[in-house]
């Protein structure tokens, strides 16, 4: 079906999907409400983010928690500040606004997602709806262990939205405030760079400094935020080693991380990959023994192949499409998400672009043997990834099981790229 480009709208209690959708977010949120009202309190990250806010209203330090000689909260001071007046509040006030953040982003990830196609097409209610069932366990990590994961995407999102609006420092600025909460996805820097997309590079260097460095400063004061962010700084980049990185030794090499880094360590390295639990016996995949200065530079030319064939793939400025650029952004989406150094399972929620993207290609393409492949691609794809669920042995994991999904997915953009209907039009500036 033709149409104009389908814009962020409120969900509507006249739309099957839309309560459907409603009704998730109401269970999910339920997930978190009700051991903390009727049970011993939720667990994972809720009470640390908790924790954290109040540190910053009581004006403690946010780096005084260790357990095991390892920092609680490992993120920067910028979502600490950002969190305390809901935390003010009590807990419960505070974890349902962490659900209702969670429960926006979902809408605006899903939204966005299928306007950012290409297609010029709206699709039907279940095509736009399909993305978001094919991530929910993804979601449900999200809600289960709030993790921030879905609202940075929702950011990164907004920001290239933005950017294609013509407003490339609001889009900058997105990208700034998903990096001052999870450091990560500043790997767009540097596909920002490549693209001479200069203010929204500028604008996104100079709103994270600002997170970094100025905003927290009139809570914490100049002098006690710089020691905290060097604090931070020093625990989370500047202590990798041999046995781990980040904080979070017994994870970083174990099965339960998929990023490049990790997936290379283990496959040239004897690491045992199940080093996050003492309790079972050691399990090994590397096919080749090499120290570990040399795996790092194995990881290195590893990631230096997979950027070169990047630019590789993606074409000049004059050939850009509309298409184009979705297929684009949906393979930078798949690279940011493994080039993380800690790819667990919910950071995958980053392939729900990337998915909607080769939906719609699957959908509205005009071949139909193209047709065909795109959905055998993507059942593949979601075949692998379901691996993941607690009812099939870490061994998939460990060997990559999201890793490869991600490849295939990655794939299959190159490929539309390359191989767009001869209709695509030039992309207007």
């Amino acid at each position: 079906m033709n149409g104009a480009t389908p814009v962020l709208r409120w969900p509507s209690l006249r739309q099957p999907l839309d309560v459907l959708f409603l009704f998730c977010c109401l269970l999910l949120t339920a997930d978190v409400l009700v051991p903390e009202i009727f049970s011993h309190g939720k667990t994972k990250d809720y009470s640390l983010w908790y924790w954290a806010g109040q540190q910053v209203l009581q004006g403690g330090d946010l780096y005084a928690r260790q357990t095991r000689g390892t920092l609680d909260f490992i993120y920067p001071p910028p979502p600490a500040v950002l969190l305390a007046l809901p935390t003010w509040f009590g807990k419960i006030p505070f974890y349902l606004t962490l659900c209702v953040l969670n429960s926006a982003a979902w809408a605006i990830t899903s939204q966005l997602s299928n306007a950012m196609t290409g297609s010029k097409k709206i699709p039907t209610p279940w095509l736009a709806a399909l993305p978001g069932i094919a991530t929910i366990t993804f979601v449900f990590d999200q809600y289960d262990l709030g993790q921030p994961n879905l609202v940075l995407l929702a950011l990164m999102l907004l920001g290239f939205w933005w950017m294609q609006k013509g407003r490339p420092w609001l889009g900058g600025s997105m990208f700034a405030l998903a990096t001052a909460i999870k450091v990560f996805p500043i790997a767009v820097l540097p596909y920002l760079l490549w693209r001479r997309h200069w203010a929204a590079s500028a604008s996104m260097i100079v709103a994270t400094l600002a997170l970094l460095y100025v905003m927290p400063a009139p809570v914490r004061g100049f002098e006690r935020n710089a020691t905290e962010l060097k604090t931070w700084f020093n625990a989370m980049v500047g202590s990798s080693s041999e046995k781990g990185f980040g904080q979070r030794d017994e994870q970083n090499w174990s099965w339960v991380n998929q990023s490049v880094i990790a997936m290379t360590h283990r496959l040239v390295r004897p690491i045992n990959y199940y080093l996050d639990d003492p309790q079972h016996a050691p399990e090994y995949m590397n096919v080749i023994d090499v120290p570990y200065k040399t795996a790092n530079w194995i990881v290195i030319a590893v990631s230096g192949l997979i950027g070169l064939g990047f630019i590789w793939a993606i074409p000049a400025y004059r050939r850009m499409t509309e298409r184009s650029t979705a297929e684009e952004l949906g393979i930078l989406f798949c690279l940011m998400t493994v080039a993380s150094p800690l790819a667990r399972q919910y950071y995958f929620m980053w392939l729900f672009l990337p998915l909607t993207v080769l939906m719609h290609r699957a959908a509205f393409d005009d071949r139909p043997a193209v047709r065909t492949g795109t959905w055998t691609l993507i059942g593949v794809s979601m075949a692998l990834m379901v691996l993941s669920l607690p009812v099939f042995p870490a061994f998939w994991q460990a060997w990559g099981n999201n890793l490869l999904a991600t490849a295939l997915l990655a794939g299959g953009l190159i490929w539309h790229m390359h191989h767009a209907p001869q209709t695509s039009e030039r992309l207007v500036p």
